[in-house]
């Protein structure tokens, strides 16, 4: 029977094989992702175009690192920090990241319902309420097994930035020059701009959510288990993470691009370059690229929220519950994890009301970047030294290649931050 089921892995299909990277990938382009990019675009022009292809191998890095250790331990990241490390830093890690998860699903379907409002018209808050209850439900009451297939399904929505493009008139010539060769500028505003932008792409979220996934795709395939107890699943097993990974930060890095290249094109070389919202960017390009690339921006908007929404929310809860104990996962039912679902709510719930609070949703944004620039780093530094330790992995301590890549993208986000405080200063 093992070597049936070793055969039937390793014969899927290339989309049967794409799983928790591909969907951690598509969620990193969520309408607050997309805001940044749109604004990088407007400000810039091409001049920010060369860091999708930078990001693209460290998010490949830190992703793999983090999917190896819930596959092959079987334990989230934030169970291994609880199992390994101090309390304090793992009360103080998730803590941030649950604030900075709910700061953003606040942001984000406050920019689902302005966007839903440009294209049908309509009450936005409302809206952004039913996106929440939306998101909610789906999550606590689809089982598992159906409920991933549905989020695979939304990254879907993401070509929408890639037919977006070809819509507007772009002198590729141009592009291609000023991302291998770029114009890079050493102003205060172009290092923020940067500094965004690796803000943005690598996230603390996006960590927990696909270390947490490798274990529910673990827990509802038959015969899985832990690598550390099944060693002989290790080939297959490392070798999805790896093609998942890569295709799915792949995807991410590539609708990245698009983003900042549309805002760059029908934005900033019209003289718009200054943008704060995804719908706002939406908005702006109905008269300068036409109806067909206004409702492609903006319908991706509202696609790209309905896939982040419950993976910002879910990664909260994956990490609370798992810091605390309790049963996880969205593969139980209600009355078999409830403080797990509890945290689904709240995160998803609060994030709702904010939008009908007096705060300011723009800073909203930015204390949520700050707060996941800030936490990346400490929480990349475990996850390396985890990844590299024989209690934790076993005989699957992270090679070389992993290493250096890992590290390369810790580093590259120290430097990020270091910058942005250096910046206030000023």
């Amino acid at each position: 029977m093992k070597q049936i089921q070793i055969y039937l892995r390793q014969n899927q299909t290339i989309w049967e094989k794409l799983g928790p990277g591909l969907i951690t990938g598509a969620a990193d382009d969520d309408p607050s992702g997309i805001a940044t990019y749109s604004q990088v675009g407007a400000s810039f022009g091409y001049g920010m175009l060369w860091t999708a292809f930078l990001t693209f191998p460290l998010m490949v890095g830190i992703q793999v690192v983090s999917a190896n250790i819930g596959r092959v331990t079987g334990h989230g990241l934030a169970a291994n920090i609880r199992n390994h490390y101090s309390p304090w830093l793992l009360r103080g890690l998730v803590g941030l990241l649950l604030l900075a998860n709910t700061i953003n699903i606040a942001a984000d379907v406050g920019a689902m319902g302005a966007a839903l409002k440009l294209l049908i018209g309509g009450p936005a808050h409302w809206y952004a309420i039913a996106f929440g209850v939306v998101s909610l439900v789906l999550q606590v009451f689809v089982p598992f097994p159906r409920y991933s297939p549905i989020l695979k399904a939304m990254t879907l929505a993401l070509f929408a930035y890639v037919g977006t493009v070809f819509v507007v008139k772009v002198p590729w010539g141009e592009v291609f020059y000023q991302t291998l060769i770029p114009s890079i500028s050493f102003s205060t505003e172009y290092a923020v701009g940067v500094v965004a932008v690796f803000g943005t792409t690598i996230s603390p979220y996006l960590f927990f959510w696909q270390a947490s996934q490798e274990v529910e795709e673990q827990r509802a395939a038959k015969g899985e288990e832990p690598l550390k107890a099944a060693p002989e699943q290790a080939r297959s097993s490392l070798q999805r993470i790896k093609i998942d990974s890569y295709v799915g930060m792949g995807f991410s890095n590539l609708v990245a691009f698009f983003i900042m290249l549309t805002a760059a094109v029908a934005l900033h070389q019209h003289g718009v370059t200054d943008i704060q919202t995804s719908a706002q960017a939406a908005e702006a390009l109905r008269p300068l690229a036409g109806n067909y690339a206004f409702w492609l921006f903006a319908a991706g908007i509202v696609g790209s929220g309905l896939l982040a929404v419950p993976i910002l929310a879910g990664s909260a809860a994956y990490a609370v519950a798992e810091a605390s104990g309790w049963p996880i996962g969205l593969g139980r039912q209600l009355r078999q994890a409830r403080g797990f679902y509890m945290i689904v709510a709240v995160a998803t719930l609060l994030g709702v009301a904010l939008n009908f609070t007096p705060v300011d949703p723009i800073k909203a944004l930015f204390l949520s970047a700050v707060i996941n620039g800030v936490i990346a780093v400490p929480i990349m530094v475990v996850i390396m030294f985890m990844a590299a330790r024989t209690d934790v992995m076993g005989h699957f301590v992270i090679n070389l290649r992993l290493r250096i890549l890992g590290w390369l993208a810790t580093t590259v986000m120290a430097i990020a931050v270091l910058t942005m405080f250096v910046t206030w200063v000023r």
